[in-house]
């Protein structure tokens, strides 16, 4: 089959992107309101994209035609977020905490999300997430009619749970299998990462 995407709708191009570039990670965005409180969503068009400034990039669409979403219009504002990595046992969270809910309502209070200060950093991180960065806003290119928000953030720091992590000489080594990170699929499909292969890089 020899699809032409100039002959599909933006939601169809959506539907066989999101269930053909599997498994994707999810940045699970933290931000603050203007009044304080939280916000959370889950983001799946997300990926780092340079080390040096360390740089993350995430899509964020828009609510309905005109009405940004929260996360983005609070990161504009404030220019902070926190992206947290989330473990497969954290799905219905991540799941739930991508309903639609009226500006002000916060999804970490409205779904019992434990959220743990960040000491020296104005936003908390979720606690159970094993990785958590914390970042600041850097640019954004609006792409399409939406117009879809590709905005990049420079991580200043990042937390990393003491019980996936260990010391090898100079180098910090993350566990993935102990991080176990949820992954999105297409429709309402998660996935966690399975058999892992090892393959030393040729010389």
């Amino acid at each position: 089959m020899d699809i032409q995407f100039t002959d599909k709708t933006p939601l169809e191009r959506y539907h066989l992107l999101v269930q053909s570039v599997i498994p994707r990670p999810i940045a699970w965005i933290l931000t603050a309101e203007e009044d304080g409180h939280l916000n959370l969503a889950p983001y799946s068009f997300f990926a780092p994209v340079c080390s040096a400034p360390p740089t993350l990039v995430v899509s964020m669409g828009q609510k309905s035609a005109g009405v940004e979403k929260d996360s983005f219009r609070n990161l504009k504002r404030s220019g902070w977020c926190v992206v947290n990595i989330a473990d497969a046992t954290q799905v219905e969270a991540v799941n739930i905490s991508s309903s639609t809910l009226a500006a002000g309502i916060s999804e970490t209070s409205s779904f019992d999300i434990q959220v743990e200060p960040q000491e020296g950093w104005p936003l908390p991180r979720v606690a159970a997430a094993p990785v958590a960065f914390l970042c600041r806003y850097q640019q954004q290119v609006d792409l399409g009619s939406g117009p879809q928000h590709v905005v990049f953030l420079e991580i200043e720091r990042m937390f990393i749970d003491e019980g996936v992590v260990s010391q090898d000489g100079d180098r910090l080594v993350l566990n993935s299998e102990l991080i176990n990170p949820l992954a999105r699929l297409g429709g309402a499909e998660y996935s966690e990462l399975g058999d892992r292969i090892v393959r030393g890089r040729p010389e």
